[in-house]
């Protein structure tokens, strides 16, 4: 096997600085092989390792009481959710992937992302997704945003699994670097966790899954560098072909395995492959592994060992047997028809040692390799744009006078538009579970008896008492641009009141950290800063964090992308009289508000950074809203009070767009079935505000507002409550007719709500052509 000299330029192809590989030199007491480069380029590489942020994770709140498994222990993060049973979610990227190959970008992110889920021992019965896009009159980027939808759509229907929710953002700065997060959660006992632990020296190893290809070369090293036209072009092999149907085998074979007892540990083979698998369960046991690249399967002849070891090919897992019972593992592989081979053993020793045609062609420290990659603490400086940004004014920004029009304007932005386009490729009902389908504030899931695993024969199964889960994810990407340490709290609370606005109460958060290049110390600021925010948020609402992914380098030769720091959020109700939408349900019911209609301390009156003055007048400026920690706990805490004392009809969080598309947004009620929207209108009395610009009162963005409905005959006692919490709450109008009509400083501004709806729902389709 010819394997190229190690010169100084092949270090630098794999992104290793010279004093990394000085690091090297000195942990191999020599020069290392070629593959051995291959493999320290992969996990020291930023999507392995967290090079560059692992010291700011560390500031995250992490624990609580709840927590089984924690942040960075494992693949995924588990939470205890009573009676026995426990919930692993996690979001992750694919989003260099997805700009070199949409399709299959996308698909292999949700691959991988199920995987997680299943190599934890829990059953997979939910996806959603965070996608950024760039403006969508440009054609690269319809083909881009229709190849990573239909990517989604594929695997997880063909897998079985409903993809329920999601947000869809479009702006510039994400032309050249779109954003594909991917989100899972799956349901297990306790009693089921799994470990991916190389234990027991002498266990055998073994790899389950398709043969390995040349696909995926090297993929974590290309997510941990700038995309440019020439990286991408270069890195198109990088990029991985998914089958999952071979996934959904893959899945109930490892959760049949686990069901027997012969599993010492078990590992997905995703970011670095097999490299990742073997060195991250032997130094998390403290173990050492062994392997022989000859047995490994091969779907190309002739592969070097560089090629195995980084290979990217998707649904391989790694499993770690009981000594004695291989026997049973390959009667379930066998039972699954599933290719398998037994590839190495568990040792004593250390390190992770590779065979291959007779010779030794890795040996490296294991621990080393996975636990002690270079740590950065990297300079950060407050961006100069962020003064101008401080000084923006509302001086030469004119006040509406018709805004109905601007309001139909703002509902068929792409961001704001309803995302239907995308959700209707996704099957969101699969496997019967889903209660709240996508489109209203979070989508709700229920928990029966086929969400979980399965266990051993002859073991007793309790009934499943009902429980139903809700997730959302959120994040304004122009909020945490403007102010990151501001955007990164925000991004939290709103995600917080989407699962309240549901009926639910926040259980954890698992994040997905979009942000540019580290090396930039105005870039890295926007980094430390909104992780700043999200940590003060969770604390405050005293909600974990129970891991995530961070994605560095998104930005292309136009610039770095908004900084978007997705928060993806899950929440749980006991019971389902709590489940509440954000519709208007009833003519005659009383429409309020629960907070104020204009931040009074804000003096860009919620304007700053907000849709309004982006589509209307096309500016990207402004402090964001200010958002203060104690009155949103105040808020979430009060709401979920209201709706558990049985009064409330509806609830909808007030965000992009402000209270104008809020209410709309109420007013658009359900599919009765498809093709078929139902429509309710609604009286609105502005008339008693006075003060205060028109503008800022119908699309400022001020935060913690959440708009109810309640019968009439109630909503004196549900504004009582709510002042008696501590709330503002102010009694807007009625829900009635078919026209959403704005009363407002004596006059009177009406539209039907079926014109309103027409440009909202069918936004993105007559764009998409």
């Amino acid at each position: 096997m010819n394997e190229p000299a190690i010169t100084p330029e092949l270090v630098a192809r794999h992104n290793l600085t010279p004093d990394e590989y000085e690091r090297v030199l000195q942990i191999l007491g020599r020069a290392p092989t070629y593959t051995e480069l291959g493999i320290f380029s992969v996990m020291w590489s930023e999507h392995c390792s967290y090079k560059n942020t692992r010291p700011l994770l560390k500031t995250l709140p992490t624990k609580g009481a709840g927590i089984l498994v924690g942040a960075g222990e494992e693949n995924a993060g588990i939470i205890d959710i009573g009676d026995g049973l426990a919930v692993a979610f996690k979001i992750e990227s694919h989003n260099h992937p997805s700009a070199v190959e949409p399709f299959q970008g996308a698909a292999t992110g949700v691959g991988g992302i199920i995987r997680d889920i299943f190599t934890m021992g829990a059953r997979p019965i939910a996806a959603m997704n965070s996608l950024r896009f760039g403006e969508l009159t440009q054609p690269n980027v319809r083909r881009l945003f229709s190849g990573v939808v239909s990517g989604i759509a594929h695997y997880g229907n063909c897998f079985g699994l409903p993809t329920v929710a999601g947000e869809v953002y479009f702006d510039r700065s994400y032309e050249g670097n779109p954003l594909v997060n991917a989100f899972c959660l799956g349901v297990l006992r306790h009693e089921q966790i799994a470990r991916g632990k190389a234990t027991g020296v002498g266990n055998p190893v073994f790899y389950v899954g398709p043969a390995t290809g040349r696909d995926g070369l090297a993929g974590a090293a290309f997510a941990s560098q700038d995309l440019t036209e020439e990286s991408a072009e270069h890195q198109r092999g990088s990029v991985q072909v998914g089958d999952p149907f071979m996934e959904k085998l893959v899945c109930e074979a490892c959760l049949e395995l686990l069901t027997t007892g012969a599993v010492a540990g078990i590992q997905d083979m995703g970011a670095a492959g097999l490299t990742c698998s073997t060195c991250e369960t032997a130094a998390r046991a403290g173990t050492g592994i062994e392997i022989e690249l000859d047995l490994v399967p091969q779907r190309s002849p002739h592969m070097s060992s560089y090629e195995i070891m980084l290979s990217e090919s998707q649904e391989r897992m790694l499993i770690i047997v009981h000594r004695g019972r291989e026997a049973e593992v390959q009667r379930i592989f066998d039972k699954w028809d599933l290719p398998w081979a037994e590839i190495g053993t568990v040792t004593d020793t250390g390190r992770m040692v590779v065979r291959h045609g007779g010779r030794v062609v890795v040996d490296v420290p294991a621990a080393k390799l996975a636990d002690e990659a270079p740590i950065y603490q990297r300079e950060s400086r407050e961006p100069a744009y962020l003064a101008d940004v401080r000084s923006f004014t509302l001086a030469g920004i004119p006040d509406v006078s018709e805004p109905l029009i601007l309001l139909r304007d703002l509902l068929a932005w792409p961001s704001i538009a309803s995302k239907n386009w995308v959700y209707r490729q996704y099957d969101h009902m699969v496997r019967d579970g889903t209660v709240v389908c996508p489109g209203s504030d979070a989508a709700i899931i229920r928990i029966k008896a086929d969400s979980l695993p399965p266990v051993a024969d002859g073991t007793p199964v309790h009934p499943v008492p009902e429980k139903l889960l809700a997730m959302t994810v959120d994040c304004n990407g122009v909020y945490v641009y403007l102010d990151p340490y501001s955007g990164g709290k925000a991004a939290v609370m709103e995600a917080a009141r989407n699962l309240t606005c549901s009926g639910a109460t926040p259980l954890g958060v698992t994040d997905n950290l979009n942000f540019a290049n580290p090396h930039n110390p105005e870039l890295f600021y926007q980094l430390k800063e909104s992780l700043r925010g999200i940590g003060d948020a969770c604390r405050a609402l005293g909600v974990p964090i129970t891991g995530g992914n961070c994605s560095l380098y998104n930005q292309s030769p136009s610039g770095p992308i908004d900084p978007t720091p997705a928060i993806a959020m899950v929440g749980i109700l006991d019971r389902r009289d709590l489940i509440t939408t954000q519709g208007f349900k009833d003519e005659g019911d009383a429409i309020l508000l629960l907070g104020h209609i204009v931040d009074s301390t804000d003096p860009l009156q919620g304007l700053g950074g907000s849709a309004y003055l982006q589509v209307v007048h096309g500016q990207k400026n402004g402090t964001p809203p200010v958002c203060d920690l104690e009155d949103g706990v105040r808020l979430v805490e009060g709401l979920r009070a209201l709706i558990h004392g049985g009064s409330i009809k509806s609830a909808h969080d007030c965000s992009e767009g402000g209270l104008a598309v809020c209410l709309a947004e109420a007013c658009f009620q359900s599919p009765v079935a498809l093709g078929t929207p139902r429509m309710i209108g609604a009286t609105i009395d502005l008339s008693s505000i006075t003060g205060l610009r028109t503008d800022a009162v119908l699309f400022g963005e001020s935060h913690h507002r959440v708009v109810i409905s309640t019968s009439a005959i109630e909503a004196g006692k549900v504004i009582a409550q709510a002042k008696a919490m501590g709330l503002t709450a102010l009694r807007l109008g009625t829900v009635r007719g078919t026209d959403l009509v704005l009363k407002l400083s004596g006059e009177e501004h009406r539209l039907p709500v079926a014109d309103l709806h027409d440009g909202w729902w069918n936004a993105i389709a007559r764009l998409m052509g």
